[in-house]
């Protein structure tokens, strides 16, 4: 069997920082709202993929939703995991191994910040190859910075380049009514903010935020009983990289050099054919890195290539239309809203956002720091 696979339904919860849920409230609405988008009801959902809120993940989350599924998935391979269980979905519904599959996810890290539920910091913990870098006490952020540091050394990026990301995105999240930060910033209001790991300052940093989301994968036999309009799994691709810093063979080059061309050659198309894009910004330096490992310019360009604006809605290459990770949401792992944004921008249903006549849209998602890598591309076809 080899079925072709659409994202029928997708769902946000309500976002922001007064919402006053749980994870598991906030997963719940997400997939109410992606599941009655589809047109189908719980009893239709035969499969279903999220991560671990409490034990036994999936299992814990599926019972909550009153889901006995048949097919299951907790890929947890940092922000890269949706992207990649989305692939491992729409491989499962074209083998006939599940014909409506949910994936859901729910987090309250801001909540749990200012509540004193959780610290600040990411304790990655010492055991296995970790045990040789974590009394260094360099954090995630840390080594984000060091790669772009790197890459500033070799290719000559700029700090001003590097500022015009987080400046795109802003100007992105300003048509995003969910968006956590919509006032404009420039170049200067970047680099001008507090350090917080050099070569970032603070605006170069996501946000820390609450959040659910939510997608529902049918195979084709459901989609003329779709109300909305069906968004195609064309290619996929995964990859690992790294955990510990001293086996990353070269800073510049992320694992989305390889999920992205096994996406690109899988869909049959290339990055020039590509209208809209949502890739992981954790910081900007993570998505100057990946737009050149997708192959959207060359190694060592992604400086010049955004510098003009081309990320911008209304720019040669719209990128992170609701303002990303950086403006719009980042609550703990983002992969899953960037499909959901890349689903409205092909149904056509961004609003003042709507990128023009969008067709194909590749999704890609970082785990880690940069040691792990899905890429999805989508279309209307």
């Amino acid at each position: 069997m080899s079925r072709r696979v659409a994202l029928a339904g997708v769902g946000l919860a309500d976002n922001g920082k007064d919402h006053g849920q749980t994870p598991y409230g906030m997963l719940a609405q997400a997939s109410r709202r992606a599941v009655a988008e589809a047109g189908l009801t719980p009893a239709d959902i035969d499969g279903f993929g999220s991560t671990a809120l409490g034990t036994l993940a999936p299992i814990d989350v599926a019972e909550y939703m009153g889901l006995r599924p048949r097919w299951l998935d907790s890929t947890a391979v940092g922000g890269s995991s949706w992207e990649i269980m989305a692939a491992h979905a729409a491989d499962a519904i074209s083998q006939g191994r599940a014909d409506v599959i949910l994936l859901a996810y729910g987090s309250t890290a801001r909540s749990d910040l200012r509540n004193k539920l959780r610290t600040g910091s990411l304790d990655w913990g010492s055991r296995g190859p970790m045990q040789w870098e974590a009394p260094y006490g360099h954090s995630l952020m840390s080594k984000y910075a060091m790669a772009a540091r790197r890459h500033m050394f070799e290719y000559g990026t700029t700090l001003e380049q590097l500022a015009e990301i987080a400046v795109s995105a802003r100007f992105n999240a300003a048509e995003n009514p969910q968006a956590q930060e919509r006032t404009p910033i420039t170049i200067d209001d970047v680099l001008s903010g507090p350090m917080i790991a050099d070569p970032f300052q603070k605006l170069q940093c996501c946000l820390r935020s609450d959040g659910g989301a939510a997608v529902v994968l049918v195979a084709e036999d459901r989609v003329a009983d779709l109300p909305s309009k069906p968004v195609w799994v064309l290619g996929s691709g995964e990859s690992s990289s790294h955990v510990s810093m001293s086996q990353w063979e070269d800073f510049t080059v992320g694992p989305a050099s390889v999920s992205g061309p096994l996406a690109f050659q899988r869909a049959g198309l290339t990055p020039a054919d590509i209208d809209v894009c949502q890739i992981y910004d954790a910081f900007t330096s993570m998505l100057l890195i990946t737009l050149e490992d997708l192959g959207f310019c060359g190694k060592g360009e992604a400086g010049p290539f955004v510098a003009d604006g081309r990320l911008r809605l209304g720019g040669a290459l719209p990128t992170n239309t609701d303002g990303g990770g950086l403006s719009a949401c980042h609550p703990g792992q983002r992969g899953l809203f960037l499909l959901v944004e890349a689903v409205r921008q092909l149904r056509g249903e961004s609003g003042p956002r709507q990128v023009a006549g969008a067709e194909t849209a590749c999704v890609s998602g970082t785990g880690g720091w940069f040691c792990s890598s899905g890429t999805m591309i989508l279309g209307t076809r």
